[in-house]
């Protein structure tokens, strides 16, 4: 029986599809792959850090993208973001299904690493809409309009096209509380940053300690247009929780009063 080998990545995608790339060069039979930060030893095989080589993980792409739609491979992308325990395994087998098939298996329901494959991107493509439609920013005492997010999947890199084009005449930040990164736009192009937050910086308020007193005087008067148009005799709370999850409430002005 052949020995297990872990392969140790930095995370990314392209640090995957390098891990792909090693599975099929070596010829590896029993592979374990985790995020570095997350990787455990095992008692029974080896280990090996693999560096992200982005020659490599274009051709492991490109040799994904000719045997999938393009339905199958975005699903691949959506289904890695969702950072699932073991999502890298579970992908190296949909991948290798693919690249062994005649046929797109992209609509084979039948085999269950599709099934799933499919559950968890569509899962992502809902947290992606949902960051769209209720990402607030606000904007800062240096003229930035900035917003904050933490989302059950790693979504930023599926919105930022979204905003840099609605919102192409200003300079943004969307912040991932949660993975401590974030996008910048700075009117030309969007950009990877990290911040160090100040300690007394609570998310969930617009301190004149850090936006603008215009934006304190906006999240006023749209809170109480949102309190003056609200019909209490019509207030149906499970169907509002069904269409905005208490969970986006805090990236939202008007319930934040």
């Amino acid at each position: 029986m052949p020995q297990e080998i872990t392969l140790v990545y930095d995370g990314t995608f392209d640090g995957f599809l390098t891990c792909v790339f090693q599975v099929y060069d070596l010829k590896l039979k029993q592979v374990n792959i985790q995020k570095k930060n997350h990787a455990q030893e095992s008692l029974f095989g080896s280990s090996d850090e693999v560096l992200t080589d982005h020659n490599k993980s274009d051709r492991v792409w490109k040799g994904i993208k000719k045997k999938t739609t393009a339905t199958g491979s975005s699903r691949l992308y959506y289904a890695f973001l969702s950072e699932q325990h073991q999502i890298e395994n579970l992908l190296l087998r949909y991948i290798q299904a693919a690249l062994k098939s005649t046929m797109p298996i992209d609509s084979d329901f039948g085999d269950q690493d599709v099934l799933k494959v499919t559950q968890i991107a569509k899962s992502v493509g809902r947290e992606k809409h949902r960051m769209e439609a209720f990402v607030r920013f606000r904007l800062t005492k240096d003229d930035m309009y900035f917003a904050t997010i933490s989302p059950d999947f790693d979504v930023l890199p599926l919105i930022s096209i979204h905003f840099k084009r609605r919102y192409a005449d200003q300079k943004w930040v969307i912040y991932d509380l949660k993975r401590n990164y974030g996008l910048f736009y700075d009117l030309e192009k969007v950009d990877i940053m990290n911040l160090s937050l100040p300690e007394n910086f609570d998310a969930t308020k617009t301190s004149g300690d850090f936006f603008a007193a215009e934006e304190l005087e906006f999240q006023t008067l749209w809170q109480d247009y949102f309190e003056s148009t609200n019909i209490p005799s019509r207030k149906n709370m499970k169907l509002h929780v069904r269409h905005v999850p208490k969970r986006y409430w805090k990236y939202l002005s008007e319930k934040l009063r």
